[in-house]
């Protein structure tokens, strides 16, 4: 009975007033339902959404339906079908050094600021041997992956040269290499090559693969690319961001970063919407909702909600009092099929993560 109980409501936007008009019937025909703009039927518009909601088996259907159809519904059915896999079966699996992504399991990526200004513990692993240390205590805590950023992103943030930022990553990345998988967050394609020479296999990226040295660096490497949403610049990004619909605008920036790190070689894809970067409170919280929007995008998705701003907002909390509320944002990401959490609480964001995935699923 499955294929007839799983319902979902997709959302497509931009097409013609034909398609729309055309889409309306065939949903209206197999039972299922399709709202679209209120000018469309006596072409008063020149384009619709349309937002859908059907059962799985209903959907396969309308794919088989709208595959013959004119005015871009063909490609409208791949892109339902597309949405549907993602969201039956999420996306393929990719090997990145020994990590297999998405796992069986969520994985934790522990955060290691050698950074003097990062917002939560600038200054604290500032020195080599102490960062080193606290990534092998959050392997030992149950990271599986430990992702080490030599430049604070953080709110009104100042940038640093690439030869500063790998003075402060590489020689921690010389000496992790052989013990953990490691990212590192830059936004810089020198930094970006010369930490996956070293061994690093993965490129946490919050300009979204905006810099075509960075882009070849991965490609060449084989490695794999976290695209992340970000309105702005660290700099400019708080300064009243606005959103018509931020979960529909942020899927819509990754999906065509997507197509530019496709089109440069990158085969191994993970997004992040961005929780803090460029968004309000209300932002943050209407993402986490909305995180099987970007699910349905068909890759791993990673959530840094760790600490943020937003947390405080909401509680009322200093940096250092937003665990708890870290891990409910913890939480909520995994319900919602998270592959990957970025996390600076390593031991309670492991714990909280393996009990939400078991009561997320059937089998444990």
């Amino acid at each position: 009975m499955g294929p007839k109980t799983r319902s979902y409501t997709l959302h497509a936007s931009g097409l013609q007033v034909a398609a729309a008009n055309i889409l309306k019937q065939e949903m209206l025909a197999i039972g299922g339902e399709a709202a679209i703009a209120r000018g469309t039927v006596n072409c008063s518009v020149e384009k619709s959404d349309a937002i859908m909601h059907a059962t799985l088996k209903q959907y396969h259907q309308l794919v088989g339906k709208l595959g013959q159809q004119p005015f871009g519904l063909k490609e409208l059915a791949e892109g339902i079908e597309g949405a549907l896999e993602a969201a039956e079966n999420g996306p393929v699996p990719f090997k990145t050094g020994a990590l297999t992504i998405p796992s069986p399991h969520p994985l934790i990526m522990g955060i290691l600021n050698v950074t003097p200004d990062s917002f939560s513990d600038g200054g604290q692993y500032i020195d080599r041997e102490r960062a080193v240390e606290h990534a092998r205590r959050m392997m030992e805590k149950g990271a599986d992956m430990v992702d080490i950023g030599g430049e604070s992103t953080r709110p009104f943030s100042e940038g640093v040269s690439a030869s500063e930022e790998w003075e402060r990553v590489g020689p921690v990345i010389a000496q992790l290499a052989d013990e953990c998988p490691l990212s590192v967050d830059t936004c810089k394609g020198e930094v970006a090559r010369r930490a996956l020479e070293a061994g690093a296999v993965m490129i946490n990226n919050v300009t979204a693969g905006s810099d075509p040295v960075l882009l070849k660096a991965v490609t060449e490497q084989d490695a794999a690319l976290v695209l992340m949403h970000m309105k702005g610049t660290p700099r400019d990004m708080q300064e009243n961001p606005e959103y018509e619909d931020v979960v529909r605008e942020v899927c819509q920036f990754l999906q065509e970063r997507v197509e530019r790190a496709k089109e440069a070689g990158v085969r191994k894809i993970i997004l992040d919407p961005g929780i803090g970067f460029g968004k309000t409170m209300e932002h943050n919280l209407t993402l986490l909702r909305g995180l099987d929007s970007i699910r349905s995008l068909g890759y791993p998705v990673l959530v840094g909600a760790s600490r943020k701003s937003f947390i405080g907002e909401v509680l009322d909390l200093g940096v250092e009092e937003r665990s708890e509320g870290s891990l409910a944002a913890l939480s909520i990401a995994v319900a919602k099929g998270v592959d990957i959490l970025r996390v600076h609480d390593v031991r309670e964001s492991y714990r909280a993560a393996m009990m939400a995935a078991a009561i997320r699923d059937e089998h444990t």
